[in-house]
């Protein structure tokens, strides 16, 4: 029999963990599936342009898939046993039950509103595909000299700022942060950031806890109220909440705990990758949520998956940082080099050439997804079937 491996979601992370893990095994031996509630590819690091109207390339997964041996299941993940080893599922047809032999959690992450009052009902998110459309709607319908507010100065706060002002410079566009603008950026990339957004006229409100929502404001804890036609909400991401209802080993906020390969640490038939697993880097600090934190535990995962079912050497690359790419629109960035577990250096790169730098890498993630079986070498070996059956029957430590 087949080994069979699920992999439930189809961000970077789990579209490349399934492209990896079908290059280096054999398609006799196992049996990809790919879990996905949408058919396409949604590069997620884009949404804020999505937002402003711009159109992205679509990137079907039949297309991208297609002669790889991973079979695509559009459906929507609703549940996950982890003792019975099953994944319960909704597609068009209706509810059905997936049974797994090896699990790889993808799920990813939302957004995250941290209980504030006034923000479902009223905010706009841009963590994921629908919620960027919504905005783009919202946005196409604002009048001129209306105002727009961004919580949240961290990345994505910044470059939703930065990119609706480019786009829209007839609004008044405002972003609201809890520290200081920038602060964790080097004196450069501080000055660079600063120096942008007061070119596209962006009011930026430094050291303000936004504690409630309406529809056409937000409440400071300052006791100040910020007009706001529109508000985009960027304060962080939350994990799905499905792993939390199972009987995996989780973090308070819902992450997986894994050890150094991507495996859960109370269910070793079970990885997690990207946003949905509490990882380890440099320092010993966790990792945090983005693509460049995803990516290469994805190719951990996989590759440990490939190890173990096939006796190879398991993978011990360090996962590490090497810079914090922001896009400032489509003309400006800023490129800060960090040190291995993503303290700011002096170095950075600022201006036309951080945009083509930041540029490179979004195109680079979306084509090493859509590629899955170009780049690195193929490597399929052949599954050694009593290190399957040990890995499927393999119980948690007591």
């Amino acid at each position: 029999m087949q080994h069979r491996i699920i992999v439930l979601g189809a961000g970077y992370t789990g579209a490349i963990a399934a492209g990896r893990l079908a290059k280096r095994l054999r398609r006799d031996d196992v049996a990809i599936t790919l879990v996905n509630a949408e058919p396409d590819f949604v590069e997620r690091v884009r949404m804020h342009q999505l937002a402003v109207g711009q159109d992205l390339r679509p990137r079907p997964f039949s297309e991208m898939f297609a002669g790889t041996g991973v079979e695509l299941k559009l459906a929507k993940v609703t549940g996950v046993d982890v003792d019975r080893k099953t994944v319960a599922v909704i597609d068009a047809n209706g509810a059905e039950e997936l049974e797994y032999d090896s699990l790889v959690y993808a799920l990813g992450s939302g957004w995250n509103t941290h209980g504030v009052p006034g923000t479902a009902e009223h905010a706009h998110e841009i963590a994921g595909h629908p919620g960027a459309l919504r905005l783009r709607e919202r946005l196409a319908r604002l009048d001129a000299g209306q105002p727009v507010v961004v919580v949240g100065g961290g990345l994505t706060g910044l470059e939703a700022a930065t990119e609706i002002a480019e786009a829209r410079p007839d609004l008044d566009v405002a972003l609201a942060a809890r520290g200081g603008l920038g602060d964790w950026l080097s004196p450069k990339g501080r000055r660079h950031l600063r120096k942008v957004l007061d070119k596209l006229g962006i009011t930026v409100h430094e050291h303000t806890a936004v504690t409630g929502v309406e529809a056409d404001r937000v409440a400071t804890a300052d006791d100040r109220s910020i007009p706001a036609a529109v508000t985009v909400w960027t304060t962080g991401f939350a994990v799905h909440p499905i792993a939390k209802a199972t009987a995996l080993e989780v973090t308070g906020t819902g992450q997986i705990v894994v050890d150094g390969t991507m495996r859960s640490v109370s269910h070793p038939d079970v990885y997690a990758i990207g946003d949905a697993a509490m990882v380890m880097g440099a320092g010993d600090k966790p990792l945090r949520m983005s693509c460049a934190s995803g990516t290469p535990t994805a190719w951990q995962a996989a590759d440990a998956i490939a190890a173990r079912l096939t006796g190879g050497k398991l993978p011990t690359t360090p996962l590490r940082y090497f810079n914090q790419c922001i896009s400032l629109g489509r003309k400006e960035g800023v490129i800060q080099y960090v040190t291995a577990d993503d303290r700011a250096v002096r170095a950075a790169l600022t201006g036309r050439l951080a945009a083509v730098y930041k540029e490179l890498i979004c195109k680079g993630a979306a084509w090493s997804v859509a590629h899955p079986m170009l780049g690195v070498p193929t490597r399929r070996r052949r599954v050694v079937r009593e290190r399957a059956q040990a890995s499927s029957a393999v119980k948690a430590p007591a």
